[in-house]
């Protein structure tokens, strides 16, 4: 086995491959770990014992992870000199799965984020976040059982890929001259200028994800959120190349949700023409173009042609539906109807806020699982900060980590173990037994130190 940061990499276990975008998972497999800063390293502590316990309950001793321990953050630092050493890097691709604590933002000089930096390097492009309610978690609404849906997050693109000018600097000056001055826009002159780039590399390769986990997971819909009704070309562009792909790709497990308007209309009248068609699922059809009617007839036409033989007669309401809302929209939609939203595709910034939003509506960050998924690796992370003034208390909800366990095991096809820890996770919420940030949320709540309540969920296993 080789060695990475100087240790050896374990020699009774094997290597996760992936192959087409999909892990291929033996028994015994290496999954290099970061325990993390601050509180990490309680609630890593915690979580290993409960995955551990989790897969033994589900296998009998017949699989078994070997853990592998790789350095970032603080530790790494204290240890080599360095946030983020480059044989932790190596090791997380060549060993293909890996799962991570919270880590320290250095602060002043080097790099930003090492989380940001972990993703860019490995091309972790999908950020997957499930946001779902356990039975007896404190909420903030009234309904949040009706929460439960896995938003992936463009990771590579969008204004996140730093692209930006300061106001006053020399490029600023020649952009906005350029803009001004040969393309006839009207940028103010004292304007910071920011460049959003959104590719049909970047969305092909995250909807497909989406779509391939809804298939897997038999989920009833993705959605793709966007702003394209401002930024025509760069997030309408997204929602255009999203389901170019659905269609590309899947089209005999999708379909679109202008699709099923047209079906359900012929089905319900079978001799309704092309254009009665378009009337009806276009309600301004009247104050349209010559062209633009003939546009919609035409789409009507080519639906009916192409797929009435595989989806009518009621066979599209057993598919995937692929729909898309207006960015702004869905958040009102997420929070008085999101029992209407399984999967989510959306670009990185609309990812960013509306994750955290859906998160708080179940319990919070603490809660909050994550995932950075590439097509040579994934790690498993939990989604909070390093909360340094608890750390090695033992107070910490290591929830979290756990769920990105959970997340972990359904990427490995370990199902039977991520359901485990879910029932017994929710079993010893519900009995009341958990750590200080829900017991002081919940009468008659007994208070578990992060190291009981590992116990407590496996007890309940």
């Amino acid at each position: 086995m080789a060695s990475f940061n100087g240790v050896e990499a374990p020699a009774d276990g094997q290597r996760i491959t992936v192959s087409g975008g999909r892990p291929e998972v033996p028994d015994n497999p290496i999954i290099p770990f970061i325990e993390g800063d601050g509180t990490g390293r309680d609630i890593w502590r915690a979580s290993c014992r409960v995955f551990d316990a989790a897969v033994e309950k589900a296998y009998g001793g017949k699989r078994r992870v070997v853990w592998y321990e790789v350095f970032a953050g603080e530790k790494a630092f204290n240890r080599f000199g360095q946030w983020l050493p480059d044989d932790t890097v190596k090791a997380i691709a060549e060993f293909g799965v890996a799962i991570k604590g919270p880590l320290t933002t250095p602060v002043g000089g080097g790099i930003r984020s090492l989380n940001v930096t972990l993703r860019q390097v490995l091309d972790l492009y999908a950020c997957v976040r499930p946001v779902r309610y356990l039975d007896g978690v404190p909420s903030p609404v009234k309904r949040p059982e009706k929460v439960d849906v896995v938003i992936f997050r463009e990771n590579t693109e969008d204004v996140y890929a730093g692209v930006e000018f300061a106001k006053g600097s020399d490029r600023a000056r020649e952009i906005i001259s350029l803009l001004n001055d040969k393309y006839q826009y009207h940028v103010r002159t004292d304007s910071g200028i920011g460049i959003k780039p959104i590719s049909p590399t970047g969305t092909k390769r995250l909807v497909r994800r989406a779509i391939r986990y809804a298939l897997d997971f038999n989920r009833p819909s993705v959605a793709l959120v966007h702003k394209g009704n401002i930024m025509k070309f760069t997030e309408g562009a997204f929602r255009d190349w999203g389901y170019e792909l659905a269609k590309d790709e899947f089209r005999e497990h999708i379909v679109t949700e202008l699709e099923t308007w047209i079906l359900d209309n012929r089905e319900r009248n079978p001799a309704i023409t092309d254009e009665q068609n378009a009337r009806a699922i276009e309600p301004g059809f009247d104050q349209m173009s010559e062209n633009q009617r003939a546009a919609v007839v035409g789409q009507v036409k080519d639906t009916i042609a192409s797929i009435w033989s595989t989806h009518g007669n009621g066979e599209w309401k057993k598919k995937l539906l692929v729909k898309d809302r207006i960015a702004d929209s869905m958040f009102q939609q997420i929070l008085i109807r999101p029992d209407e939203y399984s999967v989510v595709a959306t670009p990185n910034l609309n990812g960013d806020y509306l994750s955290d939003a859906a998160a708080a509506q179940v319990g919070g960050l603490g809660m909050a699982p994550g995932a950075n998924i590439g097509d040579v690796a994934a790690i498993f992370e939990a989604t909070h900060g390093t909360a340094p003034k608890y750390a090695d208390k033992d107070v910490i909800n290591p929830s979290s980590v756990i769920l990105s366990g959970v997340m972990m095991f359904d990427h490995m096809d370990w199902r039977e173990v991520s359901g485990k820890i879910i029932d017994a996770l929710t079993k010893t919420i519900q009995q009341k037994r958990v750590t200080y940030d829900l017991e002081r949320q919940m009468e008659g709540a007994t208070k578990l130190k992060t190291s009981q309540f590992a116990s407590a969920i496996i007890e309940n296993m």
